[in-house]
Formats: structure tokens, sequence, C-alpha cells
């Protein structure tokens, strides 16, 4: 499964999602599915503009970790 931490690097940056919005000019509701791991994928200039703005790098917001088999 494939985690997103732009929650942990709003909270660091002392951010809104309005306000990420806004530096990144991407849509809230945008934001919000990638926010709450419902993104099916996301664009690498996305990616950049969003690790630009929290400075920060890609592997900082996206994890992956394994499921586990029952």
């Amino acid at each position: 499964m494939i985690m997103i931490h732009l929650d942990t690097y709003l909270k660091k940056r002392q951010m809104t999602l309005t306000q990420l919005s806004e530096e990144v000019d991407i849509t809230i509701a945008n934001l919000s599915i990638l926010k709450s791991g419902k993104a099916k994928a996301i664009r690498f200039s996305t990616l950049e503009k969003l690790c630009q703005v929290l400075k920060c790098q890609p592997g900082d917001l996206i994890s992956f970790q394994a499921e586990e088999q029952e």
C-alpha cells in the first residue's frame, strides 16, 4: 500500500490545506483526495510543486507499506 504523508508536512510547515492549494496552484479537492490516500496517481509535476513548497523530498511524502497477507 502506498502511504501519503501530506498531513505530517503540513503540520511541520504550519500550513493549512488552503494555503498549500494556493501555493502549488492545485484545487483543495484534489489535495484532499491525495491527503486522504484515495488518489490513484500523482503527476511528477504535482509532486515537484509539493516538494518545493513543503521543502521536502518525494520520499518524505510517499512511502510503501506491505499489506499483511491472511
